[in-house]
Parts: C-alpha cells; structure tokens; sequence
C-alpha cells in the first residue's frame, strides 16, 4: 500500500504530496515535489523507517516545479536511482533552464523560496516513456498512461489498486471538497483532458492518488464532479472573452467565486487551494487556450 508523505509546503501541511511505494527493488517516489520541500521528505521517510538512500525510483506525472523540481538533484544523491518521464518532458529536464527562467517570469524574487533549485537530470538516468508501457519495479508492476491535458507531459501511473493520477485528476485537498482542476498555461487542452478522464475512468483500480492532496475511492462520482468544475470554469472564462472583458476583472471575479465556494465546503481551504494552483493561473490558463481555439477556427 503506498504511503503518503506530506511535503508541507511553505510550511502549510495539506497542500503537496508524494507517495511512497516499498518493492523489492528499494522504495519509488511518484512525484518528488520541488527542491524547496526536500527537508520534509526526508523527514517524512525517517518517520517510515527509511532515507533517501533506500530510494531507486522516481516517477514523476510531470514536469512543472511542484512535482518535479526536486529530482535532479535527488538523482544527483542516488546515482543507481533511476527516473521516469514522459518524452516531452525529459528533455527539459536534462537543460531545465528555460523552464526556470520561464518560471521566474512568472515568480520573480520568490522563486528560491518557493522552490528552489532544479538541478539537470542525467540521461542515463532516464526511462523516457510515451504512456502504454508496463515495466517492473522489482515485485511491482506499474503501467504509464499517457494523460495530456492539464500538460502535455502528463502521465498517471498504474499499479494494482493503486491509480497515481497528479494534475489530471484535479486538486481535491480533503474529502469535503469537490475535485476542481488546476489549468496553469501553457499546456491546456479541454478535449484533450475529456478524453484522458475517459481513459482513467476504465482503469481497474480502487484508489485515486492526487499530489494535491491525498487518496479517494476511484468512482464514477469522483470523475462527474471534476468535469463539472471543469466546464465551469472553462465556460466563466469564456464567457468572459466572448463579451470583451478585461482579463484582471475576470481574474477577480473567478478568484472570489472560486473562495467563496471552497469556504462553503472548508473555512480553511481556499489558502491551501491557493498555494496548490493560484486561481489567477489557473484564469490565464484557460485564456490562452481559448484565445489559441477561435485563432484556430479563424483559419
């Protein structure tokens, strides 16, 4: 059964997860979380019984800081580890600079304290994958699933009961809350993740694991609902491009009815939310991809 480690980013328990599966081949990590939060996973391993030197796998869903930003330099520690990722992800991960510096667009001078470095994966590090593969860790058997939408990137892991979902399958911080998705630019594609939950809803697994945050029984429920948000936000954006709204008004606008709704279901959650996807991401997000699908349908 895997076991959850909370990273407690920014010092906020709740907010990012990885998960930790013992096989006969040492421990695997799905996601690492950012570089910032590597004192919390060691911690989190010492209260398991075990270090970062017991760890020889690192599967990561993809690439964005949150989930990835740790691993080159926890490869750098473990040279007999080994990493998956998904082909349009690996390669930067082995020159990650563009996308610090595109990150640093966005952060600025917080960039370091949120989270830190992200040192160069080695190559022969790498199993590079394009979703549809089964490969053994030891004892244990994971399939990748190729799940664009949220990124391009994006893969879920498979293994038994277990469906390792990160970004895909929403941010859902406790079981009051309902899963809404995270859609930060630049990757987001609607039909592209319709068909990815439709993948993920055949899966023959009890247990969903989300990076943000925790384990939930895999139902029909759990998927209707994050399509619903899905749509709903996607169609408030819409909406608000089509009748010639300033972006900041509407960025307003989805941050307070986004607060207002998580605080109907958890007077402490829209902090915690806001720290997994900030709600102005995840407006721009959704902007550029519409503004990419009339550009299309102008052609």
């Amino acid at each position: 059964m895997p076991r959850l480690i909370d990273l407690n980013f920014q010092g906020v328990p709740g907010t990012i997860a990885t998960y930790l599966l013992a096989t006969s081949d040492g421990l695997a990590l799905v996601d690492t979380g950012p570089s910032s939060t590597l004192p919390a996973l060691q911690a989190g391993l010492a209260a398991l019984g075990a270090s970062l030197q017991d760890v020889r796998h690192l599967l990561l869903t993809h690439i964005h800081l949150d989930h990835a930003g740790a691993a080159g330099t926890l490869l750098a520690e473990l040279p007999q580890a080994r990493l998956y990722v998904h082909s349009r992800g690996a390669a930067h991960l082995m020159a990650p600079e563009r996308l610090m510096a595109s990150a640093a667009q966005i952060y600025g001078d917080q960039m370091d304290t949120l989270w830190g470095e992200m040192r160069p994966v080695s190559e022969a590090q790498m199993t590079v994958l394009e979703g549809g593969e089964t490969f053994s860790l030891g004892d244990t058997e994971v399939t990748a699933i190729y799940t664009p939408g949220h990124a391009v990137h994006h893969l879920a892991y498979h293994a038994g009961p277990d469906l390792f979902v990160g970004d895909v399958g929403g941010i859902r911080l406790e079981s009051r809350q309902s899963p809404r998705p995270p859609t930060p630019p630049p990757d987001i594609d609607l039909p592209a993740w319709a068909a990815s939950i439709a993948q993920l809803r055949t899966v023959r697994a009890e247990t969903l694991h989300l990076t943000h945050f925790g384990s939930y029984p895999h139902e029909q429920a759990y998927w209707d609902a994050l399509e619903r948000n899905i749509a709903a936000d996607a169609g408030v954006v819409r909406c608000a491009l089509e009748a010639g709204r300033d972006l900041q008004a509407v960025t307003d606008e989805f941050t307070e009815a986004l607060r207002l709704a998580l605080v109907a279901e958890g007077p402490e959650l829209p902090e915690r939310f806001a720290l997994a996807c900030p709600p102005w991401m995840s407006v721009q997000g959704l902007a550029r991809y519409w503004k990419r699908a009339a550009a299309r349908s102008n052609i």
